[in-house]
Formats: structure tokens, C-alpha cells, sequence
């Protein structure tokens, strides 16, 4: 088992792959998606009472986490309590989902899932699309013109779906009669997620299905421990003393390179240091300026080029072992999707360590932040039904939102104990050479429409848990959010990836030299013209009123 978001079965392709739709290309995870609409929605999403949030306490964790997003951390997977009295099915339910992992075997072939149906006490029944192309976003448009609607059908936040807003009211049930303030209470599962999750699922005012929590932070760099010590550690007091540090690193004729060459991840790391905004910034006149549009992003343009040009990055941009390179010391840093993503580094090299970089001031003098995720990847609606098919459908989603440390937990993500996977001799799940091949595709696909709060979980690497969590606590002393998380902007689902990449593409071509610095503008022209404009009024429309301001 792996940490924090792996929990959930996500790939680091598959992660990347939905945050990369609704981006900025300042970064992969700082997500915008679905939420309060633009038109008309925004003043009833912003006074809708989201629901009662009702920590759960069935375990207690080594490190505790915080409101302000510090995870949980535990050093040893704990005696599973119940959290579910009863079998949430009475008969046959239906979902959509994806998957980032290989596909299971069906229902029929997979003892895994049919174990997992004995307990739920029904037949969950499921389509599901895989992470190659287009395809959930046409396997949605496809099931959803049908008219032939599954029970539940997961709406991801930035895969290009349009008209949510309107495709809610028309086909979906408005589920805030159930969930709204103390009703969730009925689903301690879902009263234990956190009401910055549960805004994802508000649109037009109303609760259209429990979220679908995933870590709070966004990208970080992750560091080779034994490589940065070469240099005075991985950190620097400015941009400049990094870039030294990074070519002091960098020896070709070694076959040793400072940073991986995936330069849109790069960039977004050192706009952080010159202190740009998290996609959007919120102005004193309460409009929107883009990230695009400031003198920080071009700054960090400028310097990320100044980069490529000293030869520190890996100079094969399509490489696919970067992630090796790092563990074994041949790439001293690489951005990953967040501070948890040490496990798969260690499963490379076990004897190695691993370094997050805090970010600090490019110049000594401004304030550096950093860019917390989206957190969710989305939430789960119910097709129109009668009040029992949608209690059900809620006590399904409630056991398949339990907690880390619980039974449900452990049958959904593991299976049946010496069937789908043993304990070993730490006290860790290991899958079963069977649970290896029933399980992985099922499991990513049903944390895609339903999954708990994340934790940090390193098991046989108690440092890295204490390590993380505290490198966390220095992130959130910069943390700052996209202050339109938890907004809809139709113009983003529809053209947002389409003009994103070719402003991308523009910087990319800057940063490598193919393209001089004062192309930037009229590309950042381009796209203000061809949408991000009409994004920005629609998001100006549905924003949260007690968002702060960037810069007061």
C-alpha cells in the first residue's frame, strides 16, 4: 500500500492527466473545476449550508492533522474498526466510473470484486473507462445522450464536460435534502469529509454528491537527499543561488543532471518563488487577474529560460526513467504531484532518502507561496429516482467512503484477508498474486467515484511519514488556493485545455529558446481573446465572496 493519494489508485499519469485539463501552465495540480455556476448559480451556491463536517475518531493516528490541511500520519496500519452497522444494497445499483490502473477482470471472472459485492450486500455493477485518449469524457457523453442512465454516473472536475449546471437539473437528483448541515449525519462516512471538499458538489445552490477527496497540496520538487548534501542541501536563500547549486550538480560527462527536463513543472515551482498567484488572484475591486497576466509569471519565465540555457536540465525531454534517475542519483530533482510521493521513490532505492523543497523568495525580498491543489478530483451524482433508490444509493457511497483504518476501508481497497492479501511481517497489507491481478483496476476505479479524507501512510519507513508531515507544516506557512476552487466556468470546460496548451506551448518554446520573451504578451493576448476573458468573467460571477485578497 502507498501513500496519501495512492490510496485512491491514482497513477501519477492519471493524476496529472485530470489536473492537466483545467490548468494554468504554471502547473498540473492547480486545478479549477466544477462548482457554484456563472450564470445565475453563484449567489445560492455561496449561501447553501454545506454539511455538518464530523471528524472521524474510530482511530487515532501517530500525528494528527489540522483544519488547515495537514494530513494525518500513521506509522502502522491500525486494528480495523466498523464503521458501516449494515449492507448498504438491497439489490442491483449502476455506475460510471474510470480507471488509472490496468482493468480487472469483469464482475464475473473477479473473485475480488464478487467478495466485495457479498459485503455490500447487492450487485454494484460497474462501466468503466480507462485512462487512455478521450476516453471517460466520451464514454460520459456517449452514456449520458443515451437516456439510458446508470445510478450513478462520477462528474470529474476537468475533463472538458460542459454545461454541468444545466445537465445536473436535467438528469440528476438534487441530493441536499439528504446532505445539507445535520442530515449528513445519517452517513457518519460522509459527514467525516471536509467542507472544503464537499463545495466541489455545490452547483446552483444545491448538493449534487459527496466529493471526492484527494490530497490538499499541490506539486512540490522532490529532491536525492545524497545529491543536494554535495551542494549545501536542497534549498537556496534566492533563485540565483539555486541555479548555482543546480550547475554545480549538473556534470554531463557523468551522465548527472540537476533537474528533470519537464519545464511547465519547473516553471511553476519558480513562479512560486517570485511570489505569483495560484492561477487566479483576487484584486481589492474584487475582480480577477490571471496568473498569466502578471509581471511575476513573466519573471518566472525569464528565469526558468535562464535555466535551460545553463544546461541543468536532463536534455532528453521525453524520457520516461526520470523517476528511477532520481532515485538513483543521476537526476537530482524531479516535481511531483505532492509532498506525499516518497513511497515510490523509496520503492526504487529503499537505502535512499528524499528532500521537499519549501519555497523561498527569488530575491531575498518577496514573499514566495505556494500552490495548494484542487483537492478533489470531482464528485459522484445519483440519476433522478425515488427516495429509497437514493437512501441507498447514499449508504453505498457512505461505505465506500470510509475511512482509513476501518473494515469497509480494508475490503475495498484490499478485499478478503487471505484471499486478496496477507499481512506482513511489519504488520502491512500484500497483496495476494491473485489480489494482484483482481484488484488494482477495480480499486482505482472505485476511489474515482468515492473515497475518505487522505492520510500519510508509509509503511516500514516511519521517518518518511514524520518527515512529510512536517515538511507540510512549512508548506501551509505559503499555502495559498485558487480562489476559484469550487466554481463552474462553462468556457474553461470547453476551451479551457484547447487555449491553455497553446500558451503552453508558446512558453515552452521560450524557455528552450526557440521563442524570444516578447512573444509572451500577444500569447497571453491570444488567450484572454480566445476565452480566458470570458473564464474570467464567469468565474468574477460565481466567486466566493469571502475569498482574500492576493495582495493587500
Amino acid at each position: 500500500m502507498t501513500s496519501t493519494t495512492s490510496q485512491a489508485g491514482f497513477s501519477r499519469r492519471g493524476f496529472l492527466g485530470l489536473a492537466g485539463l483545467a490548468v494554468t501552465a504554471a502547473g498540473l495540480s492547480a486545478c479549477g473545476g466544477g462548482g457554484a455556476a456563472s450564470n445565475g448559480g453563484a449567489a445560492a451556491s455561496a449561501s447553501v449550508k454545506l454539511p455538518t463536517y464530523k471528524e472521524f475518531t474510530g482511530v487515532t493516528p501517530d500525528i494528527a492533522g489540522n483544519a488547515k490541511g495537514l494530513q494525518a500520519g500513521y506509522f502502522k496500519l491500525p486494528t480495523a474498526v466498523q464503521s458501516v452497522k449494515t449492507p448498504p444494497l438491497k439489490g442491483k445499483v449502476t455506475g460510471l466510473t474510470e480507471t488509472f490502473e490496468t482493468m480487472s477482470p469483469g464482475l464475473t471472472d473477479n473473485p475480488f470484486w464478487q467478495r466485495l459485492n457479498s459485503k455490500l450486500g447487492g450487485d454494484l455493477e460497474l462501466q468503466i473507462a480507462e485512462d487512455i485518449g478521450d476516453g471517460y469524457p466520451a464514454k460520459f457523453a456517449t452514456v449520458l445522450a443515451s437516456n439510458d442512465l446508470p445510478d450513478m454516473m462520477w462528474v470529474p472536475p476537468n475533463q472538458g464536460i460542459p454545461n454541468v449546471g444545466p445537465m445536473l437539473e436535467a438528469k440528476f437528483q438534487d441530493l441536499t435534502p439528504y446532505l445539507s448541515g445535520d442530515a449528513v449525519l445519517e452517513y457518519p462516512n460522509l459527514a467525516a469529509l471536509k467542507p472544503d471538499s464537499w463545495k466541489t458538489a455545490v452547483v446552483n445552490g444545491k448538493i449534487w454528491g459527496a466529493p471526492i477527496p484527494s490530497t490538499p497540496f499541490g506539486q512540490v520538487y522532490l529532491g536525492n537527499h545524497e545529491m543536494w548534501a554535495q551542494v549545501g542541501g536542497f534549498g537556496a536563500a534566492s533563485a540565483e543561488e539555486f541555479l548555482e547549486k543546480a550547475k554545480e550538480l549538473t556534470r554531463p560527462g557523468d551522465q548527472k543532471y540537476a533537474l528533470e527536463p519537464a519545464y511547465i513543472n519547473a516553471l511553476h515551482m519558480v513562479t512560486e518563488w517570485f511570489g505569483a498567484p495560484n492561477s487566479w488572484a483576487v484584486n481589492k475591486d474584487r475582480t480577477l487577474t490571471h496568473l498569466y497576466e502578471t509581471d511575476e509569471y513573466m519573471a518566472g519565465v525569464e528565469f526558468t529560460a535562464k535555466m535551460f540555457a545553463a544546461g541543468v536540465f536532463y536534455p532528453d525531454s521525453k524520457a520516461t526513467d526520470i523517476r528511477s534517475r532520481v532515485a538513483n542519483g543521476s537526476v537530482a530533482a524531479q516535481v511531483v504531484v505532492g509532498p506525499h510521493d516518497i513511497r515510490s521513490y523509496r520503492a526504487l532505492n529503499k537505502d535512499a532518502r528524499f528532500d521537499i523543497l519549501i519555497p523561498f523568495s527569488a530575491d531575498g525580498k518577496v514573499k514566495p507561496v505556494y500552490d495548494m491543489g484542487y483537492g478533489t478530483v470531482g464528485f459522484t451524482p445519483f440519476k433522478k429516482a425515488e427516495e429509497g433508490k437514493i437512501r441507498e444509493l447514499l449508504a453505498l457511497i457512505n461505505y465506500l467512503s470510509a475511512p482509513f483504518g476501518t473494515v469497509e476501508y480494508m475490503q475495498k481497497n484490499f478485499g478478503e484477508l487471505g484471499q486478496d492479501y496477507t499481512i506482513d511481517a511489519a504488520g502491512n497489507p500484500a497483496r495476494t498474486e491473485t489480489g494482484t491481478t483482481n484488484a488494482p483496476g477495480l480499486v482505482s476505479a472505485l476511489n474515482i467515484m468515492s473515497s475518505p479524507e487522505n492520510v500519510i501512510f508509509n509503511p516500514g519507513f516511519d521517518d518518511d511519514t514524520r518527515y512529510v508531515s512536517q515538511q507540510e507544516e512549512k508548506l501551509l506557512e505559503f499555502a495559498w488556493r485558487n480562489p476559484t476552487n469550487g466554481s463552474y466556468s462553462d468556457t474553461n470546460a470547453k476551451v479551457g485545455a484547447k487555449i491553455t496548451k497553446q500558451l503552453r506551448d508558446k512558453v515552452v518554446d521560450i524557455i528552450t529558446g526557440r521563442a524570444k520573451i516578447d512573444e509572451l504578451k500577444d500569447a497571453v493576448k491570444r488567450w484572454k481573446s480566445e476565452g480566458g476573458d470570458k473564464m474570467r468573467d464567469e468565474y468574477q460571477a460565481a466567486l466566493d465572496p469571502n475569498a482574500p485578497v492576493f495582495r493587500s
